[in-house]
């Protein structure tokens, strides 16, 4: 997947070959590292350089400003949860209601375990809010990327009939379970049932 504009969306399959990270991915992991541990403040480009054994600047060649680095950083999350996502849908294949159901009941079970999320989470609430609007007001990159997967994995269960109306169903679908994501309003296996329940009228 291509994000708007640049870059590319890695996706992390299980039964991928495992590759030498590049650079640039060993910057992102490093900056997520240090923004579970310590927070988004303690991040620098110096700090950085100094964990992955470059330079200043070839931080800022690879990553960009902050700014770029934390949505690259958030993206990089995201791509492991639409891992889950393709998954779900291999598990229960043209069963459209089953595989939201279990994609849903795995994205927000792994958003419990994410040490990024809780740090993103967490600092909101002690005032460091730099990267909450990359999952709320600013989450563009994120919604359009996971709207694409959902629609390449439905578009092929839904009746021609309502093929018109499938990206309303997505875009609704996706929002919900980012909202659940952000603010959880019961177990991830209840939530799943909800949310599927929704998928299943809308679809």
């Amino acid at each position: 997947l291509r994000r708007p504009g640049e870059g590319r969306l890695h996706r992390h399959h299980a039964d991928e070959c495992v590759t030498e990270p590049s650079l640039r991915d060993r910057i992102i992991a490093a900056a997520a590292e240090r923004t579970a541990v310590a927070g988004w403040s303690s991040v620098t480009m110096s700090r950085l350089a100094d964990d992955v054994g470059v330079s200043r600047q070839t931080v800022y060649n690879e990553v960009g400003a902050k700014p770029a680095l934390a949505e690259a950083m958030v993206l990089d999350e995201l791509a492991r949860f639409l891992a889950v996502v393709e998954a779900a849908f291999d598990e229960h294949p043209g069963d459209a209601v089953e595989s939201v159901r279990a994609a849903v009941r795995g994205v927000l079970e792994r958003a419990e375990r994410s040490p990024l999320l809780r740090a993103i989470a967490s600092a909101s609430q002690g005032g460091d809010t730099e990267l909450l609007p990359l999952l709320t007001t600013q989450a563009g990159s994120l919604l359009a990327a996971s709207r694409e997967v959902l629609r390449g994995r439905l578009r092929h269960l839904v009746d021609d009939r309502e093929s018109a109306d499938l990206d309303t169903a997505i875009d609704a679908v996706v929002r919900l379970v980012l909202s659940n994501v952000m603010q959880p309003s019961g177990s991830p296996a209840a939530t799943a049932d909800e949310i599927a329940w929704v998928a299943g009228r809308l679809l």
